[in-house]
Order: structure tokens, then sequence, then C-alpha cells
């Protein structure tokens, strides 16, 4: 199944938008859909492809597997609630947190900044991973945001230069190998994210 475009929500009951909050998230029925407010606008996706979940699980497995066998991080992909200044709250597709900062792990959400944010985009969703969301992760103090391009076969990291801004954009190809400063003693190879997957429609 494809994403379609990653659409502000105007039909659901609830606060009109710009009002929305983490209690009126609370109230949002389970669906199927995956719900995020980001500066209390409600936005909605619908279930993403088998590739997209695909690569979420690969970076799952080359990336915090290590990590978590070493004892140095936590990371989680289940669509979980993070709840930062401005989101309240966003639900990305990979959230890594170190294990020195595992108080924010608390009552079924994340509560806090996490070292790590990882998005997939979909077909439409660029706007919204790479506009909206890349602001507001700014603005939030998300040290790394890593947008993975499936199109592309590419990783884009951002990393947070002060509180609002990230510094120029890096760019890895299917070739090229990243670190992150969050876990600077593993490296992860682009190409392993889309590596034999049965399905790689967008």
């Amino acid at each position: 199944m494809v994403l379609p475009v990653l659409v502000e929500v105007n039909r659901v009951d609830g606060p009109p938008q710009g009002q929305w909050t983490y209690a009126d998230w609370e109230n949002l029925p389970d669906d199927g859909n995956v719900y995020e407010v980001i500066d209390g606008v409600l936005y909605m996706s619908t279930s993403p492809s088998l590739f997209h979940n695909w690569i979420i699980k690969r970076l799952y497995i080359t990336l915090d597997h290590p990590a978590e066998e070493q004892g140095l991080a936590f990371a989680f992909l289940d669509r979980v609630g993070v709840l930062m200044p401005s989101c309240e709250p966003v639900q990305p597709d990979f959230v890594l947190v170190l294990a020195e900062h595992a108080s924010i792990l608390r009552d079924r959400r994340i509560h806090g900044v996490p070292d790590l944010i990882a998005e997939v985009l979909s077909p439409g969703s660029a706007d919204y991973d790479e506009g909206v969301k890349l602001e507001a992760y700014a603005r939030a103090g998300v040290p790394e945001y890593v947008v993975i391009d499936p199109a592309k076969r590419q990783l884009r990291l951002y990393q947070l230069e002060k509180p609002g801004q990230y510094r120029p954009l890096q760019v890895f190809n299917a070739g090229d190998t990243v670190a992150f400063a969050c876990l600077p003693t593993l490296s992860l190879q682009v190409s392993k994210l889309f590596e034999g997957a049965p399905d790689t429609t967008l």
C-alpha cells in the first residue's frame, strides 16, 4: 500500500486546527491511521508500504540491535508517541534514546527529546518530513534527524548546530557508510537499508 500525501486533518471530532493538545490526541479513535500534533495542528497519514516497513526494520537490525546489545541505547519503531515542545505528540518511524537518557521513557510514551529520530519518505511526504517536521524537530532540539529516501536509495542527515537550526545537510548514497554522533562506535552502510526487500514498491 502506498502512503498518500500527508494532509492536515480537519474532518475528525476535536478542536479547531491550531488548538489540538495531547489530551485531544489521546481521545482519537484507534482506526489504523497515524495522527500527530505539531504546533496545535493535527496531521494524519495512512498505513505505509511494505518497503517502508522493511527499511525501518533494517534500520533497527543494523543500527539499534548492536546498540542495545552493548547497552548503549533503546530504539522504538512501533509508532510510539513522542512528546516534545511543539510536538504533542509525533509518532516517528524510528526513535533512538541513549541509555543515559532512559528517564524520558515512562507512562507508555517518550516524554522528552530523543537522541535520534528517523523518518522514511513515502510518495508525497517530503514536504511534511523535510518541511513541517524538520522545522519542528529543530525547534524541539532533536540532535540528529535522519530522512531516508527509498526512491533515491539515500540517507539525509540533519545535525543540530544550535537551538532551532540544523547544520548544512549531509547526504549519503547507497555506497556510503554513515556514523551518528550519538553512537560514534557504530556505523551504518546505507545500502543495507534497502537490500533484500521482497517488494520495493513505493
